[in-house]
Parts: C-alpha cells; sequence; structure tokens
C-alpha cells in the first residue's frame, strides 16, 4: 500500500532550483497578471507569488521595507517614489502597459458622452459613484484630474465614493452599492455585472500608464520580469484589453 504514494511522488516534477518570486501590483492588473503568472509556474516550477493593492498602498509598504522583488504601478508618480529611494534595480524601469478611463453603471444605461454639460450626478439617480481614494489610489488620482478638466469636479465630488482600490471600486458598482463607477477599461471588461457607458476623453487626464521595475538584488526574479515583455505576455494583457507598450 505504500508503493502508490511513493511511485506518485516519483512522478511529480521537482525543482531543485525552483525560486519564489515576489511580485506588488495595481490591483487592476489581476486577471491578466495572474494568467501570465501561471503560465510562467508552469513553464519553469517557479512560484510567483503576487500582492495585489493600490499602487501608492505597495509604494508605501516597498520604502518601508517589504520584501517585493517586482512593482508594477499603475501610475509614474509612485514608481517615482519608489524609485527615489534606490530600490530599483539600474536600466530595469520601463513603461509596461497602458489603460483607459471610463464610466459604468449597475444597471445598463444607455451609452452617453461626458462632456461639461454631463451632469453625473443626475445619472447617478441619487446614488455614490464608486473610484479610487482621489489622493492616493491611481484610478481615483486620474478621475479626479478628469473631472477637474472637465469642469465636473466641484458638483461631483461629494457623490464620490472612494476607495482604496480599482477593484473595489469596481465591486461597489458590480454589487448595486454605486450605480456608477470611474474605473478602467480593463476592469469593466473582467466584470459582467457592470456596464461601459461612457470612456473619458484621452485630453482630460494623464496617460494611463502602468511602469514596471525590478528591485536591486533580485536576480532570481529577472526571469519573470522579463517575461512580463514576452509576445505571450503581451497576447495575455491585450486579450484583456491592455495598451501594450512594450520591453525596456
Amino acid at each position: 500500500m505504500r508503493l502508490l504514494p511513493l511511485l506518485l511522488s516519483l512522478a511529480l516534477p521537482v525543482s531543485a532550483s525552483a525560486e519564489t518570486i515576489t511580485v506588488f501590483a495595481a490591483a487592476s492588473l489581476k486577471t491578466a497578471l495572474d494568467r501570465v503568472a501561471r503560465e510562467y509556474e508552469l513553464k519553469t516550477g517557479d512560484r510567483v507569488a503576487v500582492s495585489y493593492a493600490g499602487s501608492g498602498a505597495l509604494a508605501r509598504q516597498i520604502l518601508q521595507g517589504a520584501p517585493a522583488d517586482i512593482f508594477i504601478s499603475a501610475n509614474t508618480d509612485w514608481m517615482d517614489a519608489v524609485a527615489a529611494s534606490g530600490w530599483i534595480a539600474t536600466g530595469s524601469r520601463h513603461d509596461l502597459l497602458g489603460n483607459t478611463l471610463v464610466l459604468v453603471a449597475h444597471p445598463p444605461l444607455p451609452a452617453t458622452k461626458i462632456t461639461p454639460a454631463t451632469d453625473l450626478v443626475a445619472l447617478a439617480n441619487g446614488g455614490r459613484i464608486a473610484t479610487g481614494l482621489v489622493e492616493a489610489v491611481p484610478v481615483g488620482q486620474y478621475a479626479k484630474i478628469a473631472l477637474q478638466s472637465l469642469d465636473l469636479w466641484e458638483k461631483t465630488a461629494p457623490y464620490l465614493a472612494q476607495t482604496d482600490n480599482a477593484r473595489t471600486a469596481l465591486a461597489l458598482v458590480a454589487a448595486g452599492e454605486a450605480p456608477l463607477g470611474v474605473v478602467y477599461a480593463t476592469d469593466a471588461r473582467a466584470e459582467p455585472r457592470v456596464h461601459v457607458i461612457a470612456t473619458f476623453p484621452e485630453g482630460a487626464h494623464p496617460p494611463i500608464t502602468y511602469p514596471a521595475a525590478l528591485a536591486q538584488g533580485a536576480p532570481h526574479a529577472a526571469g519573470f520580469f522579463d517575461a512580463l515583455s514576452s509576445p505571450g505576455a503581451a497576447a495575455i494583457f491585450a486579450a484583456e484589453g491592455f495598451a501594450v507598450k512594450g520591453a525596456p
């Protein structure tokens, strides 16, 4: 009876040199990055452990000494803060992906255009408009800039439901707890219970860019870091709606 478990254990591939790679990544990357990580694990035998949260929270954790090997932020400001500490391996930082800012609704409202004449409060019908923290979470920061540029900020700000990351804002709309949300197009694509009713004009906010960087002293993570810019990963990111920027 002991022979079968022994034979099964011998049949399993075990790599003596398997590595654990710790990635800190913006929450909006979860659907796509989980797929990229899984394919890499199957190919190499390494383990990719991804911690998802708002980029600001992740950056602060890194600055406080959290043991991350790779950081992928949803905006350049938080990556700049990490870079200023000397954390980034020389030459590794590059812009990996791009995204789009959209207005989503829980009920399937008619498509609209967002202009200075748009009444988002009326569209919300007395409810809240979910987005990220406007002073700390990139999706919220982009939302604030866009609303300000369209002269919609003063009227809309009191009705915002601010969350700690993009996926939490999305979840509020998906559950019907907020009738509207300002989120990334890729998040909306990943959640069938929300409906995109408008896209913010590109000129209303800075380009939504996801920089990636490798930590100093993390050569064991270089393989996965390079894989993020591979054709296979690019195909996954593109399929999930991201604009692929390319390799460093």
